[in-house]
């Protein structure tokens, strides 16, 4: 009897088990890509489990609901924006910054962040405050008030522009038109709200 010397190999069914915080990241990043593809309301614990290639049973483990482990991987994923721009005027600065927001906004966790905003009810957003707050709101804020201060000590901008409203309308702006008329922020649409509202409402009486 003649034999090819072939012989099959055995199947490689067997996947590497991950453990620990590998395999916590790997929940929190199939989450993440739930959220920005399905949505919040299409997302699973089941279907979180699948991509993170792992079971139910160690999903359920470490976050006992969907909104525990939403929260906790926006909270890990989303971008952070830790230094203002200084390119040497306000405009500038500005506009950079708006960049880098819009940059934050259709990234992965951004689309994730916008799913809950956009889907959940009102008790359901509740949950998420601190995360969003903590997360979005606040850096921006701080940016945009040491964007705005550096600015008031260069003399372009009026000294009682540093106050909660002005902050506040850039993100404000951002988020409205994004959520109500499904605006992407093009470069055209980021320099007319900083040329037509931020500007005028910063410069100086008089000039």
């Amino acid at each position: 009897m003649v034999t090819s010397g072939w012989t099959a190999a055995p199947a490689q069914t067997a996947s590497l088990r991950r453990r620990g915080a590998v395999l916590e990241r790997a929940i929190l990043d199939s989450a993440l890509e739930q959220l920005s593809t399905v949505g919040w309301n299409g997302l699973t614990m089941e279907g979180v489990a699948a991509g993170a290639q792992t079971g139910k049973a160690a999903v359920y483990r470490r976050w006992p609901s969907k909104e525990d482990l939403v929260a906790d991987a926006l909270q890990a994923g989303l971008p952070r924006m830790e230094e203002a721009p200084d390119l040497g005027s306000v405009r500038d600065d500005l506009l950079a910054l708006c960049r880098q927001a819009r940059q934050a906004m259709f990234s992965r966790p951004g689309f994730a962040l916008r799913s809950v905003i956009h889907e959940c009810d009102p008790a359901q957003v509740e949950r998420f405050h601190g995360v969003i707050f903590g997360g979005v709101v606040e850096p921006m804020i701080k940016l945009l008030r040491d964007v705005i201060t550096r600015g008031i000590e260069r003399g372009e901008v009026r000294r009682d522009a540093a106050n909660g409203y002005v902050f506040d309308a850039i993100p404000a702006m951002m988020m409205y038109r994004s959520k109500m008329c499904a605006s992407e922020w093009s470069d055209q649409d980021l320099e007319g709200m900083i040329d037509q509202l931020m500007v005028p409402l910063l410069r100086p009486s008089g000039d």
